[in-house]
């Protein structure tokens, strides 16, 4: 200020007169009695709740956000920091990570000017105001009543220059913001210095603004039983139990929050014995999410129940957006791609990504990265299906509405599947480049929806028997090729008594044909004997010669499987010569094959090995996959009729073949074989490569290298 005409040089005293005229001022002026500065704040700030008790895991994510909070090297100027958001669902344990990383930055000293913790209640009913905010943590700052300004355009002022000075003197600050719900919360917090670090929670994530997102899924199986452990340390049921404590935390979806609810019912239920009454009651209860619940509050003084933090992330959904949610957890797929999932909502797939977008970024589903199939594909957690199942439960619309969804479901699957079967043929039916790559890009489909395809099937409603028929069938195939037995078998008797309630013998002969097929292969054998005598009998009624031909096939497979040989045998010589009176070769091939086994079955090792070169001239140039067959097949009956040199060129010719395909199960027991082989012929350098490779195949077939199957 320059100094008034008149003026004193010692300057004016408080309350005398001063002429300002003509003055020119640089900055705010205050005349009269100063107003009362504030106090300077503490030397080392700290409002951090304790250290989280139990934590267990996170190891990557914990490094991840304490590389983020590392002050910077001597060498690195401080640019503007990205505030650090650690997202998930609610009891994902999100709250805990952020303080045992705050905790551990503050004992490296790293914040020397502090750490400030708050809660901004964003999913309580009433969620703490920007303005509430910055007065909370100008109250932190040292900031009392009587230095408080009173409009908050002064506050937020001030909030910014004491964070400033802090930063000019080298003190960082660590501001941790628990609970934000929505964007608007956060720009009025967040410091004008580069120098301090933010960290926010939230169970919605952020998009607009340019955050590091630290997503948090689900424990691992090994740290939810630690983190149960460590909560009930010196609890000798837990070593008694320790299946039944897997099966708890399988329950609990390896959810934290969850975790810490089932570990104060045991705790509180101590007199009752076994982990494994509370997993049967939990297993029993129709609303699993409502019924981990349990009196009293956690460390924090958050109630132990689920129900509620599911609930609160569910009301902040836009309209449409929860009954959405409802609908995708009445359809019980594994996951979905976005087509499955606009079948769901009955909304075109554009509208359904965005459904699929939101109830992502509030992490009610989770969004798996692009597979082989090159889609995306949707998960709903365990505990939150549970919770949206159970959440309009007594709505007749509601149950409507899902029953009509599960409907369009099981048709879509049941189209999809039929189009992709008629793909899938071997290759060598038409190696066109465009038909492999047809085949494969059905065998992913295949590969991705396998979980989903067969529980369409075995939906429990009893309705659209057609459809799961259909479904059924178109199936087969796939399941066959992969070697899913068990979910062959199941898909069989599913499906034969809805084709009988159909009427459609057609139908019926085809399901008892696969059913047979499935439990000849992955069964009791000799219950393949009915549904497959069944077959031929229906297929001959229906007037398909080719179809009583493949029963009769499967037929003789499951004979000689039972431990009748000689009955298997006649079947497949009966087979045989109906596909040659048809002229169908490649059938013809396949029964010739057959005749071999159940010759190499009795002994017979000469005549199976002349079976097997005849089957291998029938499939010759005309199907290379069912040639590599008969000559591995011909390359064991070598073997055992003690002709080794020539059983190794065969295996060796079968192995080539089989290293064409994906079928590694077959490549896996050819190089077992060969290895054999090898090995009795004193090559053991290339019998140890060969049983390398067939292991090798073999695990990815998920099985083990044996000798060939269908020789015992």
């Amino acid at each position: 200020m320059h100094t008034a005409a008149g003026e004193s040089p010692g300057g004016p005293r408080y309350g005398d007169h001063v002429d300002l005229r003509g003055g020119r001022f640089y900055g705010p002026v205050s005349l009269g009695t100063p107003p009362p500065q504030p106090p300077p704040g503490p030397d080392v700030l700290s409002a951090l709740p304790a250290a989280p008790v139990g934590f267990t895991g996170r190891e990557t994510e914990l490094a991840a956000l304490l590389r983020g909070l590392r002050p910077p090297d001597g060498s690195a100027a401080p640019g503007p920091a990205r505030p650090w958001a650690v997202t998930g669902l609610g009891g994902i344990g999100k709250t805990a990570l952020v303080l045992r990383a705050a905790h551990t930055a503050r004992d490296a000293g790293w914040f020397s000017g502090g750490v400030l913790f708050l809660d901004l209640a964003g999913y309580d009913d009433a969620a703490v105001s920007p303005a509430s905010a910055v007065a909370s943590l100008l109250y932190a700052l040292g900031v009392g009543d009587a230095h408080l300004p009173s409009k908050e355009v002064n506050q937020h002022a001030l909030y910014l220059s004491r964070l400033a000075t802090l930063a000019d003197e080298g003190r960082r600050v660590l501001l941790l913001l628990d609970n934000v719900r929505e964007a608007g919360q956060l720009p009025p917090l967040l410091p004008g210095s580069g120098a301090h670090r933010v960290v926010f929670t939230s169970r919605e994530s952020q998009p607009s603004l340019p955050v590091r997102e630290l997503a948090l899924g689900p424990l691992s199986p090994r740290d939810s039983t630690a983190l149960v452990t460590e909560a009930l340390e010196g609890d000798d049921r837990l070593e008694r139990e320790a299946d039944s404590v897997g099966e708890l935390t399988a329950l609990c979806e390896h959810l934290p929050l969850a975790l810490q609810i089932a570990a104060a019912l045991l705790r509180r239920h101590r007199s009752r014995g076994r982990v494994a009454s509370l997993v049967e009651e939990l297993r029993s209860g129709h609303r699993l999410a409502g019924t981990l619940h349990s009196p009293g509050v956690d460390q924090y003084g958050r109630p132990l129940a689920l129900a509620p933090v599911f609930e609160a992330s569910m009301s902040r959904l836009p309209d449409g957006r929860a009954r959405a949610l409802c609908l995708l957890a009445r359809i019980a797929c594994a996951d979905y791609d976005t087509d499955t999932a606009a079948e769901v909502t009955g909304l075109p797939a554009a509208e359904t990504l965005d459904v699929l977008d939101d109830l992502a970024c509030a992490h009610l589903v989770t969004r798996d990265e692009p597979g082989d199939e090159g889609r995306e594909r949707w998960r709903l957690h365990g505990l939150v299906r549970s919770y949206a199942c159970a959440r309009d439960a007594a709505d007749p619309g509601t149950a409507a509405a899902a029953h009509t969804a599960r409907a369009r479901v099981r048709r879509y699957l049941a189209r999809r599947a039929e189009e992709c079967d008629r793909h899938m043929p071997f290759p060598v039916h038409d190696p066109s480049p465009d038909a492999v790559r047809r085949r494969e890009a059905a065998l992913a489909w295949f590969d991705a929806e396998h979980a989903n395809l067969v529980a369409a099937v075995l939906w429990p409603e009893d309705d659209e028997p057609e459809a799961r028929v259909r479904l059924a069938l178109s199936l087969a195939g796939y399941l066959r090729w992969r070697r899913f037995f068990e979910d062959w078998i199941a898909v069989g008797r599913t499906a034969r008594p809805l084709a009988r309630r159909l009427g459609d013998e057609r139908a019926e002969a085809a399901v008892c044909n696969e059913l047979g097929a499935a439990l000849s292969r992955g069964g009791p054998s000799h219950e393949a004997i009915e549904p497959l005598t069944r077959a031929a009998h229906l297929f001959r009624r229906v007037g398909d010669p080719t179809g009583e031909g493949m029963a009769w096939n499967n037929l003789g497979l499951a004979q000689r499987r039972s431990g009748d040989p000689g009955a298997a045998l006649a079947t497949h010589t009966r087979a045989r010569g109906r596909f040659r009176d048809l002229g169908d070769r490649w059938n013809e091939g396949r029964a010739q094959h057959n005749m071999g086994l159940a010759l190499s079955a009795v002994g017979r090792d000469a005549e199976a090995a002349e079976a097997f070169v005849l089957a291998g001239e029938l499939h010759r140039g005309h199907d290379r996959i069912y040639h590599g067959d008969s000559l591995s097949s011909l390359g064991w009956a070598l073997y055992l009729g003690g002709r080794t040199a020539e059983a190794v060129t065969a295996l060796q010719e079968a192995l080539r073949i089989r290293r064409e395909y994906d079928n590694w199960y077959a490549t896996g027991l050819t190089g077992s074989n060969l290895a054999l082989a090898l090995e009795v012929a004193g090559r053991s350098a290339e019998a140890a490569e060969a049983r390398a490779e067939a292991d090798v195949a073999c695990a990815r077939a998920g099985t083990r290298a044996i000798v060939y199957g269908h020789h015992h």
